[in-house]
């Protein structure tokens, strides 16, 4: 099973199968997987941010490990140290948490700045340096940050620098009242469940070749300058300081093709930009500071830069693609 929407069917389902309600999500981690992006995972206490990472992982059969962050931790817990061993008297190079496909960074805000950036240039460089020595990180590999809003004391908010690594921010609310009825029914029945009965559904090998699969997906010229006005528009609107770099023109080329992939399309049309832009633009931004004065959101702002923008017509679009209906 290579095929992108294939992949996204049997991970949703393998999700759902615990949580419920999380659809968005998990086809934007999917996205994230299969085209090499880190998430930034954002939401209260007990929305089940960690659970749903944890439950992606397993279902996509990747090795995963956990990182609780916390003011203490330091660059060598996360990424790996040489550790003398007296019985042979030589050095053992022990690898950190951050070898393996998925990593969660729980709570990657109370980490102190130093440690942070540790993990970022990890998923920057995909390769992590230890004692003069280079060692590639596994191949996929993605990292799931999670963070708070509320619970400011005592965090190290993430620079805009740093911030501008992750791929896309996504947003875990709370479930509507059908969901949580259907989740209390579910605990009901089955106090234990949790990450530990999804199953397997997807193996590395074929995450890689739908990932080749992804990269083949056609994105037309009036497309890419859809996506080039989007961002310029970040950068020229009054309401913001600082607007979104050009890695943020790539993470929209990348994630518009996955998200065509998963719907079995092989071109991009302009929802499929649209859809993303709260995600890849949401933490990019710096709001000037009458925006902040006017308690204006971010989202606000990105809607509003949305809705400037013409998005291409539909013969523009396909080319010499299939012709298909355009949203």
């Amino acid at each position: 099973m290579s095929d992108p929407a294939e992949i996204h069917d049997a991970v949703q389902a393998e999700v759902g199968s615990v949580l419920i309600g999380n659809e968005d999500l998990v086809e934007r981690l999917t996205i994230a997987l299969l085209t090499d992006g880190h998430v930034l995972l954002e939401g209260v206490p007990g929305v089940a941010k960690t659970t749903l990472a944890d439950l992606f992982a397993r279902a996509t059969g990747l090795e995963s490990n956990r990182i609780q962050m916390t003011p203490d931790i330091l660059p060598a817990d996360i990424t790996g140290t040489s550790i003398y061993r007296e019985g042979t008297g030589q050095f053992e190079l022990q690898r950190g948490p951050v070898f393996a496909n998925v990593v969660v960074a729980d709570e990657i805000n109370r980490a102190t700045p130093k440690t942070q950036s540790a993990l970022l240039e990890a998923m920057q460089e995909r390769h992590v340096t230890i004692e003069g020595e280079t060692l590639e990180l596994p191949d996929p590999f993605i990292v799931v940050a999670t963070q708070n809003p509320i619970e400011m004391e005592g965090t190290f908010e993430l620079p805009e620098a740093q911030r501008d690594r992750f791929q896309m921010k996504l947003i875990a609310g709370l479930p509507d009242r059908d969901d949580e009825t259907e989740l209390l029914r579910r605990f009901d029945a089955d106090p234990d469940l949790g990450p530990s009965r999804a199953e397997r559904v997807v193996t590395a090998e074929e995450i890689r070749e739908a990932q080749e699969r992804v990269a083949d997906t056609y994105v037309a010229q009036a497309v890419q300058e859809y996506i080039l006005d989007l961002v310029e528009a970040t950068r020229t609107s009054s309401h913001v300081e600082y607007g979104a770099s050009p890695r943020a023109s790539i993470a929209f080329l990348n994630t518009a093709k996955a998200r065509a992939a998963i719907q079995d399309r092989a071109y991009v049309i302009p929802s499929d930009v649209k859809s993303l832009a709260e995600p890849i633009l949401s933490h990019r931004l710096v709001l000037s500071t009458d925006a902040e004065l006017s308690d204006l959101e971010t989202g606000a702002v990105v809607e509003e830069i949305i809705d400037s923008i013409e998005p291409p017509s539909r013969e523009l679009v396909v080319e010499d693609e299939p012709a298909a209906s355009v949203d």
